[in-house]
């Protein structure tokens, strides 16, 4: 059985990103960089140039992938990605889209 869901996201370039589901459920879609600690995401998916795409999915950064924020410092967000700690900065935590 396919699902298709709803959200709506606001990119940096003002626009909003609209997926709706057929049978009325929602799901919000944020950006990494406005995840909470200690909260549970799934990747959606990874905006950006091919060259950020590469060297986040490289980092463990894939769709469906299920990550934590353990905490931000100094800018950065600390993420547990895959049984890892990885710590990337706020702009880059900001092409990734969750759910």
């Amino acid at each position: 059985m396919s699902m298709k869901y709803t959200a709506a996201i606001n990119s940096p370039h003002g626009k909003n990103i609209d997926v709706h589901s057929s049978d009325n459920r929602s799901i919000s879609l944020i950006p990494l960089s406005m995840v909470n600690p200690g909260q549970e995401v799934v990747v959606k998916s990874i905006r950006g140039r091919d060259d950020a795409k590469r060297f986040l999915e490289n980092l463990g950064f894939v769709e469906n992938t299920t990550i934590s924020i353990v905490s931000e410092l100094g800018g950065n967000v600390i993420v547990n990605v895959k049984g890892t700690r990885v710590a990337i900065s706020k702009a880059m935590a900001s092409r990734i889209i969750t759910a």
